[in-house]
């Protein structure tokens, strides 16, 4: 999974037109792409990649990283240590 920013709409279209040509260059048939010109985030689906292209915002606000980062262990392993 990859998470960028981008910061007009032109910006994250160009990516994401990057992004579809790259991985049709590689051979991945099966690209979709989510969201519009003017969305705040885009989405494009390529089986086993996923790229969200996010407005600065948008990302703040749903902040995906943060679903795979160190501290999501943290309380898991308090509760390990008190059972």
């Amino acid at each position: 999974m990859v998470i960028a920013t981008g910061f007009a709409d032109r910006q994250i279209n160009a990516m994401a037109t990057h992004v579809e040509e790259r991985l049709r260059g590689a051979g991945i048939a099966r690209v979709q792409i989510e969201g519009g010109p003017r969305s705040e985030w885009v989405l494009i689906d390529a089986g086993d990649i996923i790229v969200h292209l996010f407005k600065p915002e948008a990302r703040a606000m749903y902040a995906l990283e943060k679903m795979w980062g160190a501290e999501l262990d943290e309380p898991l392993a308090e509760e390990a240590k008190s059972l």
